[in-house]
């Protein structure tokens, strides 16, 4: 069973569904490392790289091929690996599942991951993992509309036409700066309605607008953690994507897995 021995703040969140009013802890930088080690823990107890490598390949081959048909997708390179961020946390469903078992003394196979699609939450899961893919398609359409405020019709003729565009010039500049701005507001919407709400509707099957608010509550209480835990985050995906994709082997599973026990330290 999870550790409950630690101490905090409750922040009382009434209302939420047939289950009473939920709560939220305050933590702090020491829950966020105990969720990390927690998460490789789980992930070599059942090592999932194999897997993600199995799906990692595929999509980046699809990817590679359409660069080398047309340059026209290039403007979205960034906006695509930055909004892998916005979904990942209706990805990882399978990893939430093996860490409960795993929680509370269960074998854990790749099969019993499947078990979410059997969860009475599976609806609001449905409904917030649909809300998330609304937030990043929001994401794609936006930055498609700075690059063209900024650089008009232009399409890149090669690869490194566009990076020197990007890196050396003022236009290039201003994409960087105001499609970061912009891209944090869309990132800070997902981490907020999405921290803790998967993990919790797959335990405690609650109703996808509790999951979000009590999620959005955990955010409101820890502020300084959560969006180092959003920084965390991000910084491991660039690493990921930095080693052409085999870092995320390993990055995603051990994320997934700490997700849940940020949520288990976060929501009592």
């Amino acid at each position: 069973m999870a550790d409950r021995t630690f101490t905090g703040t409750r922040t009382a969140f009434p209302g939420v569904d047939e289950h009473g009013p939920l709560a939220v802890r305050k933590i702090g930088v020491a829950d966020l490392r105990d969720a990390l080690e927690k998460g490789w823990n789980d992930f070599w107890q059942k090592p999932s790289h194999l897997v993600f490598l199995g799906l990692i390949y595929p999509l980046a081959g699809v990817f590679l091929c359409r660069l080398v048909v047309g340059y026209d997708i290039l403007p979205l390179l960034f906006p695509l690996v930055a909004g892998f961020a916005l979904v990942g946390p209706f990805a990882a469903l399978g990893l939430y599942e093996i860490s409960r078992r795993l929680e509370q003394g269960q074998d854990a196979a790749w099969a019993d991951a499947l078990n979410v699609m059997r969860s009475p939450g599976l609806l609001p899961l449905a409904i917030l993992g649909f809300t998330l893919m609304m937030i990043f398609v929001l994401w794609l359409i936006a930055a498609m509309v700075i690059y063209s405020a900024i650089f008009g019709d232009m399409v890149p003729a090669t690869v490194s036409g566009f990076l020197h565009e990007v890196i050396t010039t003022r236009a290039g500049w201003t994409l960087i700066l105001v499609g970061n701005a912009v891209g944090f507001l869309f990132a800070l919407a997902a981490l907020m309605i999405s921290v803790v709400s998967f993990p919790l509707i797959l335990d405690r099957h609650v109703g996808a607008l509790a999951a979000a608010r009590t999620s959005i509550n955990a955010v409101v209480t820890n502020p300084g953690p959560m969006l180092l835990w959003g920084l965390i985050v991000a910084i491991a995906l660039v690493i990921g994507f930095a080693t052409l994709l085999v870092g995320l082997a390993i990055i995603v599973p051990v994320l997934g897995h700490a997700t849940w026990h940020l949520y288990r330290r976060v929501v009592i």
